[in-house]
């Protein structure tokens, strides 16, 4: 999975770290390969009953890596967007429970990355946000269905057509984290979180 995506394991619960902090872990192709390899092993583990997806440094994910993608041409630039539609569903589709650790910045891809989760956790240094409309582009990896089904219609298109980062207490308040914790309570609480979902009837869960 490279040296992008650092794979743990805590008793029954994966712990997945996306690890490019001088990026502010920037979902290039190189990141989003790492997380399909990093989903694809938890899928294939039995003993794993949980999943905890979190951030390296200051971020949670600052969105999709704009140098690479300036990069790109029509082609390259639909192969792209086709892989994080994959990566992310892929993540979507795990058969355990999967949470989304937000430990500070989720700004486009990386707020959708999170949505990917059943829940998330956030830290009160978290700021939430699809800022994808201030470069002329829409939510380009899922955001613009699921965040209508975390957060509802009216809020899903303020922060889409607005492009404005909220901060985690107003994400906690319109439905989009599920918890707030101090930055320190954050892992801790995400972990035990984990914990607690895999240690109920497996096949219930």
């Amino acid at each position: 999975m490279g040296e992008w995506v650092r794979s743990e394991r805590q008793g029954n619960v994966a712990v997945l770290t996306l690890n490019r902090p001088d990026a502010l872990n920037a979902l290039d192709r190189a990141m989003l390969l790492g997380i399909g390899e990093a989903v694809a092993a938890v899928a294939e583990d039995d003993g794993v009953r949980a999943l905890v997806l979190t951030g390296e440094g200051r971020a949670f994910a600052a969105g999709a890596d704009i140098a690479e993608m300036r990069k790109l041409d029509s082609t390259g630039a639909a192969l792209f967007s086709k892989l994080g539609h994959e990566t992310f569903a892929a993540l979507e589709e795990l058969r355990i429970p999967t949470l989304a650790a937000v430990n500070g910045f989720a700004l486009g891809g990386g707020c959708e990355l999170a949505l990917a989760c059943d829940w998330i956790y956030a830290s009160e240094k978290a700021r939430f946000g699809q800022p994808e409309v201030a470069l002329g582009l829409i939510p380009g990896f899922g955001g613009t269905s699921r965040l209508v089904r975390r957060v509802g219609v009216a809020w899903a298109k303020e922060l889409v057509l607005s492009g404005d980062p909220i901060r985690a207490d107003d994400a906690l308040r319109i439905g989009l984290a599920n918890r707030v914790f101090p930055a320190e309570e954050l892992m801790p609480k995400a972990l035990a979180a984990g914990e607690s979902a895999a240690s109920r009837g497996p096949l219930a869960v």
